[in-house]
């Protein structure tokens, strides 16, 4: 009797666990299902790894077709020293050791073209 006991004691025990499991499985099935379905991708977004250029109007009008092109392409280099295009760096130390003509290319936006070591 105790023997017969204990068997039922331990099938109604494997049975609960077996029943909890499945409740388990469909409650996070249903949960997973809502979560896919709210979190629809938009519809502009680009590829993993494209380059995506600035589409705002005032960007777009301050920008030629070269710089344009080269957002499109993934090879536009934007920002400068504190964010904006072209600024030279003005930090005393660096600017001790510049050359008068590497100071008026950083000054006037351009691609630097002389080295920045000291006393050029």
């Amino acid at each position: 009797m105790i023997r017969l006991r204990r068997t039922m004691f331990a099938v109604a025990i494997a049975g609960s666990m077996v029943a909890a499991g499945v409740i388990g499985a469909v409650v996070y099935n249903a949960s997973t299902i809502a979560a896919n379905a709210a979190s629809t991708p938009p519809a502009a977004a680009a590829a993993a790894g494209t380059p995506t250029s600035n589409e705002d109007a005032t960007h777009e009008k301050a920008e030629t077709a070269a710089q344009e092109t080269a957002e499109d392409n993934g090879t536009a280099r934007h920002g400068g020293h504190a964010g904006t295009p072209g600024a030279s760096n003005e930090d005393p130390t660096h600017e001790a050791g510049e050359s008068a003509a590497r100071e008026a290319q950083e000054g006037a936006g351009a691609a630097p073209t002389t080295p920045a070591t000291p006393g050029q």
